[in-house]
């Protein structure tokens, strides 16, 4: 029997990889649907290629210009991931969530009812409703794969293991495109420089994230979230080539760690086939890369982003909510060269300390909507501050 999937956010990175997955594997798989919000004529490429018969574009424009030409290739077209129900009447087997920011929230719910197993990478769901998410997925008896690189090697490290026996879980960074640079000498840095990954082919925002190491404090609060470990036992560690996405330090003294190369396609294919016997062609073990690790700890001083984890509670709150948002817009004015880089960590810490924002860091989400309206709020705010 084929493997029925569906892809939400199939044109971005995440999504690419998994088309590009399947596509190699065709006769594993029947792609339910396929989504996007802008890049129609990927999507459309994607359709005909992987024989889809539904697609949903997001972006109302695009959809009302582009839907005949999907309705000539006899392929559906429809405009909000609410419509998911209507296209899959009965469980499918697996729903890779990959939209990325918030706007990834409302699908990603959809997708649990509808799907046995759920692989997310997208960590904003994830760090501001982890609370809602974990109850819709035992509500609905869904499996949950973390995507992201470093929660999948961590997920795959535990292996049911009880986490009491967790000393500690160690996450490691490239350190960006700045990793030598002194923070004295970026107020000038341009987003093209910034956009420059070392390892991964990445979006713009979230190279601007790995640039700033905010990535990683959000990769801690996800990875605490998920696996319900104390926030005292995670570190980040620098690790410039990218090998090793996460070390566990048991207390009976074992080390485990997991090393592949900087290839998603890596994790994906693995959510995927997780129960299944599946050979993936890759690279030959890196003898070299692992005898030059060259592991060390972040400088706070060069990396201040890194401080904003003390100011994180330990049980979720829509202080997560306020701070992705607010990261959100400032990476937005930096992209668009209306505040400088290293006015993004100065311009978050300012503003996420504002009394208005002050009174939610002890309430727990409850619910989508209160998530979307705060965001709105929070990212209104933060371009009124910031552009006079």
């Amino acid at each position: 029997m084929p493997i029925k999937i569906a892809v939400l956010g199939s044109t971005g990175s995440i999504g690419k990889n998994t088309v590009d997955i399947i596509k190699k594997n065709l006769k594993d798989f029947q792609v339910v649907v396929l989504s996007t919000n802008n890049n129609v004529q990927k999507i459309l490429k994607q359709s005909i290629n992987l024989k889809v018969k539904n697609v949903i574009i997001v972006n109302k424009k695009k959809y009302f210009k582009f839907e005949k030409k999907f309705l000539k290739e006899k392929i559906k077209v429809f405009h909000n991931h609410s419509d998911l129900k209507k296209i899959i009447k009965k469980k499918i087997d697996y729903i890779m969530c990959a939209i990325s920011g918030l706007s990834g929230l409302e699908p990603t719910f959809e997708a649990i009812k509808l799907s046995k197993t759920i692989g997310i990478a997208n960590k904003e769901s994830i760090i501001c409703a982890w609370n809602l998410i974990e109850e819709s997925l035992k509500r609905n008896n869904t499996k949950f794969i973390p995507i992201d690189s470093e929660h999948f090697s961590i997920w795959s490290m535990l292996n049911n293991n009880n986490v009491n026996k967790i000393e500690k879980i160690f996450i490691t960074a490239s350190g960006g495109p700045f990793l030598n640079k002194p923070i004295k000498k970026l107020k000038k840095i341009n987003p093209k420089q910034a956009i420059k990954h070392p390892n991964w082919p990445m979006g713009k925002k979230i190279s601007i994230d790995s640039a700033t190491l905010a990535n990683k404090v959000f990769e801690v609060i996800e990875a605490q979230r998920i696996f319900n470990i104390e926030k005292k036992k995670f570190q980040i560690l620098i690790h410039p080539k990218s090998y090793i996405h996460a070390i566990i330090k048991f207390n009976n003294g074992l080390v485990k760690f997991l090393a592949h190369e900087t290839d998603m396609k890596i994790p994906i294919f693995n959510s995927i086939y997780f129960n299944k016997e599946k050979k993936l062609s890759s690279k030959k073990l890196n003898l070299f890369l692992l005898n030059n690790l060259k592991l060390k700890k972040p400088s706070l001083y060069n990396f201040p982003f890194l401080n904003i984890l003390k100011k994180v509670p330990n049980n979720i709150s829509l202080f997560e909510t306020i701070l992705i948002s607010i990261n959100d817009e400032l990476v937005s004015l930096f992209l668009k060269r209306k505040i400088k880089f290293t006015d993004i960590y100065k311009k978050l810490i300012i503003i996420i300390n504002r009394k208005e924002f002050i009174k939610y860091y002890k309430k727990s989400p409850k619910d989508v909507d209160q998530i979307s309206k705060l965001s709105a709020e929070v990212r209104l705010k933060t371009r009124q501050l910031c552009i006079k």
